[in-house]
């Protein structure tokens, strides 16, 4: 997470007037359903749009296990995304073989840290796209 409750609120209260701009990026908030929980679970995550879809990587810096977002949404891939004040409904999937590699490349021109996270980890990192349904 990037400033964790603070920023998903902060970013909610002002429709990303705080919080969508962020070192020298950009943020939307993504909600997930708990897979043990049931309850929705709010992360805000660097993004690029592709085409009519979002894009996001499950990168948690490069740790060995997926963040607890991806692991969410790969049990149920209904999720809601905020950018600015677009509240929506999106359908979660991981990036194609074919797909990945572009989109890999528009993330880290605007993240570079994401090679670096690619290199330290044995996981190959997903990037998830969101498409608005």
């Amino acid at each position: 997470m990037l400033f964790g409750k603070e920023h998903v609120k902060r970013y909610q209260e002002t429709d990303g007037a705080e919080g969508h701009d962020w070192q020298g990026t950009v943020t939307l908030l993504l909600t997930t359903t708990g897979r043990r929980s049931g309850e929705p679970r709010t992360t805000p995550l660097i993004y690029q749009q592709d085409g009519d879809a979002y894009v996001v990587v499950a990168s948690k810096g490069g740790d060995e296990e997926n963040p607890l977002w991806y692991l969410n949404l790969q049990a149920n891939p209904e999720v809601r995304v905020q950018v600015l004040g677009d509240r929506f409904t999106a359908r979660a999937r991981t990036a194609t073989v074919e797909e990945k590699p572009a989109l890999w490349k528009k993330m880290a021109a605007i993240w570079p840290s994401y090679d670096e996270y690619q290199q330290k980890t044995g996981r190959d990192i997903p990037v998830v796209v969101l498409e608005r349904v």
